[in-house]
């Protein structure tokens, strides 16, 4: 066999292979991570946010859209042009002392942040309010106060993002739970 066609020989099964590893991955319902296929309730959704003192968006709402967006949903821009409606309420986030040093100084910190969230299908309560709450914990050093300050806002999003990751990944198994709507055909 001459160099030339061992070389090809060699790129068409490495070719294959890949080709036959991604049909596997994909055939087997695997997803990027964030990647989530959105059950039809969630195909066009409006984030309400109950946010009384706040003036701007809050973070959660955005993670929220972002990820909605990425996994083939819309954002309604109005409670009227919505099929469904997420509603947000309770956002709170706290922070916490968890550990003290010898001189009483905070060595680490806990972030909690807690939503409340329901979910309306046309008008009606499909999922009744439920809490969802994450925390993670970080150290603290009075010699790196600028460098904590922006491990703890990294650390916030980083929250704020996988908080919107668990309510859409709740959402999904609570509505796959549902029975299907009068009238619906059951899928094969």
């Amino acid at each position: 066999m001459g160099a030339p066609v061992l070389q090809w020989l060699v790129r068409a099964l490495c070719g294959s292979g890949v080709g036959l590893a991604v049909l596997l991955v994909a055939g087997c319902g695997f997803h990027l991570a964030g990647q989530h296929p959105l059950p039809e309730q969630l195909q066009s959704v409006y984030i309400d946010v109950e946010n009384p003192y706040g003036v701007d968006v809050p973070p959660l709402q955005r993670a929220l859209a972002r990820r909605v967006v990425r996994s083939g949903g819309k954002i309604a821009p109005d409670l009227q042009t919505a099929r469904s409606v997420l509603r947000l309420s309770h956002l709170t986030t706290a922070q916490e002392t968890i550990a003290i040093g010898p001189d009483g100084r905070s060595l680490e910190y806990q972030l909690i942040t807690s939503v409340d969230y329901t979910l309306a299908v046309n008008g009606k309560v499909l999922l009744p309010t439920e809490t969802q709450t994450i925390s993670s914990d970080y150290s603290f050093s009075t010699q790196q106060i600028l460098a904590k300050e922006e491990e703890q806002s990294r650390l916030q999003r980083y929250i704020q993002d996988e908080l919107a990751e668990l309510i859409l990944m709740r959402i999904t198994a609570q509505l796959s739970q549902l029975p299907p709507p009068a009238g619906a055909t059951a899928a094969p």
